[in-house]
């Protein structure tokens, strides 16, 4: 915790794991009761819009909850969740009364990647815009501390690299199984974890002393799914945690900051150690990627890059 985290009360490494094992489990629940799915990011959100955060995400806030960009990633994130929700259950016959899916139309399986890129767009956006407030020895923007620098902009190009990296989004299927999971064969484990590595280093430059929560617990909170539940399911596992804790955060604003405070050590090393690390990932993705297309000759933008790997088939056959 030294490096990147200043020592924090054992009281709170607790509630971190707390946090971690309640975002899966009511990742869970909502992946496997519709219902639960529906109460969870639709009808809860829409009671906490009109009476809850109006008072604790109001502009110019204490905590910071108040800013465009919660505002914007709350609502993107509950739309992917119920999109995704729409193209694993939504069903209509035809004259001849045969069964139609969403998910069989190409144009629907556009949305899952649109969604996906916006989302990376607005941290892309974040990093710059904190280099420019030039923060060279740190300060407070929005009631949060931050510091700019080079680590910005590193972060910010591998940001970009991921989405261009993202592909295979007309494989996706759904599961045959009872829960009809929106399976992304194409995002194999290599993609994952360049995602994570520069969403890591975007919540350590721009929400620095929420990190351990926004940044560390959240990923793990759909990567661990995405390895050992239900694999495939990326996208959904990161939907449904990103929307369960930034509903939380705008709730409960002073959560991060006074109730389980983990501060990082505010160390510009450590920033830029992390966004190197981050750019370092998606620049060696990008690179293996474009060596993929070139030697098959595929179309990254309608091609499955990755359809001969082993990740690849061996997600085809947990699913079919």
């Amino acid at each position: 915790m030294g490096v990147l985290y200043q020592a924090a009360d054992p009281i709170y490494l607790a509630i971190w794991l707390f946090v971690l094992f309640a975002l899966m489990a009511f990742n869970e629940l909502g992946r496997v009761r519709p219902w639960a799915g529906i109460t969870l990011f639709l009808v809860v959100p829409v009671l906490l819009t009109i009476f809850v955060w109006p008072t604790t995400a109001a502009p110019g806030n204490e905590y910071g909850t108040g800013t465009w960009f919660n505002w914007v990633k709350t609502y993107s994130a509950l739309a992917g969740c119920l999109g995704f929700m729409a193209l694993r259950f939504v069903t209509w016959k035809d004259e001849d009364g045969q069964v139609h899916h969403l998910y069989e139309k190409r144009w629907a399986l556009c949305f899952p990647p649109l969604i996906l890129a916006v989302n990376i767009a607005e941290a892309v956006i974040r990093d710059f815009q904190v280099f420019s407030f030039g923060l060279w020895a740190g300060g407070t923007v929005d009631n949060l501390w931050t510091i700019s620098g080079p680590w910005n902009i590193m972060n910010g190009i591998a940001g970009i690299l991921n989405i261009l990296t993202i592909c295979g989004w007309f494989g996706i299927i759904i599961s045959k199984d009872r829960t009809r999971d929106m399976i992304w064969p194409d995002m194999i484990w290599a993609w994952i974890i360049a995602y994570d590595l520069w969403n890591f280093a975007y919540t350590y430059n721009c929400i620095s002393d929420h990190s351990a929560y926004c940044g560390l617990a959240l990923l793990l909170a759909c990567t661990i799914p995405t390895f050992f539940i239900k694999r495939g399911a990326w996208l959904q596992h990161r939907a449904q945690t990103l929307a369960l804790w930034i509903m939380f955060v705008m709730t409960v604003p002073q959560f991060a900051d006074v109730l389980a405070p983990i501060p990082t050590t505010h160390n510009p090393t450590a920033f830029f150690v992390v966004s190197l690390a981050a750019l370092a990932s998606n620049v060696a993705l990008a690179a293996w990627q474009v060596i993929r297309i070139r030697r098959a000759k595929l179309n990254p933008l309608a091609d499955e890059i990755y359809a001969d790997t082993a990740a690849y088939r061996r997600v085809i056959e947990e699913n079919e």
